[in-house]
């Protein structure tokens, strides 16, 4: 081969390599900033932070919740850990509140807020529970709320392949599929919940997809849909997920790894309410909630 075609063999293959990595989803993967910490759970009512995510009818609040032995009740916080709401869910039951999640519902103007029932740590459950309630409004100005919503309503879900621990709830805010991701299995397990979702009788969700590692705690799903995050104890991945595409695809394309500060029973995680970073929180009384800028 001649010099000249050399050269032009080997300039082709960079102009198609460079193609290759420009349109592929690796670049297109967001850059986390290194963790601080935003602040910590001011109150003893929060003693076993389980779940968290955040408002979106409340800008700069989150929710959160105990994991078992409280009573059926949410807390509503600032990022600083300050608190600002305490609300009993009625016709809600708490056996191991393990997750809690935000998306759509069956009024298309209305945010829903979603409690994952789903812990199983013997896994003898033959079916969790999904309580799905309307987003109540938080005022951060005013003293602290004491109040009840409801009725929650009750989504009985089964897995196909036997009963599950699971601690990753999410809601897709493109459709309202509910997803729960397993935990104690060495690769762990994706379900899906399609919406609408039965409150009237059980409903077996599907396996729809597998993660690389196990050991899932925690996960949620960015507002406007575009990524996810699963973490475990001490790590997480985010995946990018392409317009109108099906969320079980975003978990068989390029995935970003990232380490997290260390938390003592680190469990909780959900973006923020613009999807430029998300937060972290452990179980223990007077947890960390930890900040990863985007």
């Amino acid at each position: 081969m001649g010099k000249s075609r050399v050269c032009g063999f080997y300039l082709r293959l960079a102009l198609l390599v460079a193609a290759t990595l420009s349109s592929g989803s690796c670049a297109a993967l967001p850059i986390f900033a290194k963790g601080k910490q935003a602040g910590a759970l001011q109150t003893q009512l929060i003693n076993e932070a389980s779940g968290i995510v955040a408002s979106r009818k409340s800008p700069g609040v989150l929710w959160v919740h105990n994991d078992s032995g409280d009573s059926p009740r949410i807390f509503a916080i600032d990022a600083k850990g300050g608190l600002l709401g305490v609300y009993q869910v009625e016709k809600a039951h708490l056996q191991d509140w393990e997750d809690i999640a935000i998306g759509p519902g069956p009024d298309p103007n209305q945010d829903y807020l979603y409690i994952g029932d789903i812990g199983d740590n013997r896994a003898k459950r033959h079916s969790v529970i999904v309580y799905r309630v309307a987003e109540p409004k938080v005022d951060p100005n005013h003293p602290v709320a004491y109040a009840k919503i409801g009725p929650a309503e009750a989504i009985e879900l089964e897995y196909p392949d036997g009963p599950k621990d699971a601690e990753t709830l999410m809601v897709d805010p493109w459709n309202g599929d509910i997803y729960i991701i397993s935990k104690r299995d060495l690769f762990s397990k994706v379900y899906r919940a399609a919406y609408p979702q039965c409150t009237k009788s059980k409903t077996a969700m599907v396996h729809v997809a597998i993660l690389p590692w196990g050991l899932a705690v925690g996960g949620d799903i960015s507002p406007d849909g575009s990524l996810v995050i699963v973490r475990g104890p001490f790590n997480a991945s985010i995946w990018q997920r392409a317009k109108g595409q099906e969320l079980p695809q975003a978990f068989r394309g390029p995935e970003l790894k990232l380490s997290l500060l260390f938390e003592l029973q680190g469990e909780g995680v959900c973006f923020d309410s613009r999807g430029q970073g998300f937060f972290t929180v452990g179980e223990t009384a007077g947890a960390a909630i930890n900040y990863y800028e985007r």
